[in-house]
């Protein structure tokens, strides 16, 4: 079982989400999961232009360090999502990694994958932020088994309690993965999403062609 932790905090080893991936990751270890941790801060990834290349051909007209990244995510079972909380929302990076999976969106490209995300905030919205976060994952076809959000501007200490969580987390992911957990109204909600896109690229399979085959040769067309 593969976990992969991406953490976009531009501190690097001083960031203090970094923390609270690790901790997750720790926990899924505990489980007996493989765990992997990628500075987003690391990659080059470049703005989406709308191209719709990746729509009709399953690549982007771009070339950068995306390619690499996403081969990452899809090799993983379980994906952890770690950002600050920057006016609301994710760092620059991962907005732009967000922003680059439309076709993984439309095909549903995590369908059976789960996934939790952690923030840290100066004052607050952290939660926003977490929940935001697994609304991508959900999007992307994901169980979502829970999050974790800190703010540490007031009192530092509170970073502990939070890893501790983290780290619940994280055992909780892996028994997720491991079908000890279910989530029926999860499945129920990615069963009605991928009907909804099926007809979308249903509908406009000429401009979709990759995307078309993709649900042809999953059985998931109809």
């Amino acid at each position: 079982m593969k976990i992969l932790g991406i953490n976009a905090s531009p501190k690097g080893e001083m960031s203090k989400t970094l923390e609270l991936v690790k901790s997750v990751l720790k926990g899924a270890e505990s489980e007996g999961a493989d765990t992997k941790c990628l500075d987003l801060y690391q990659f080059e990834i470049g703005y989406c232009t709308a191209c719709g290349t990746c729509y009709a051909q399953g690549e982007c007209s771009l070339i950068d360090d995306f390619s690499e990244l996403f081969d990452a995510m899809m090799d993983a079972d379980g994906i952890v999502l770690g950002s600050p909380n920057y006016i609301n929302s994710v760092t620059a990076p991962m907005k732009a990694m967000f922003d680059r999976m439309a076709d993984a969106i439309h095909c549903q490209m995590f369908y059976k994958k789960f996934g939790c995300s952690v923030c840290t905030a100066g004052g607050s919205h952290e939660d926003d932020v977490v929940a935001y976060m697994n609304g991508v994952l959900q999007t992307l076809g994901a169980t979502v088994v829970g999050g974790v959000g800190v703010a540490i501007g007031h009192d530092p200490a509170t970073l502990e309690p939070a890893k501790a969580r983290a780290l619940d987390l994280g055992k909780v992911l892996v028994r997720s993965i491991k079908g000890e957990i279910s989530y029926p109204e999860q499945d129920a909600m990615h069963l009605q999403t991928r009907d909804y896109f099926c007809q979308l690229v249903k509908n406009n399979k000429d401009r979709f062609a990759h995307e078309y085959d993709w649900y042809v040769q999953k059985g998931w067309m109809k």
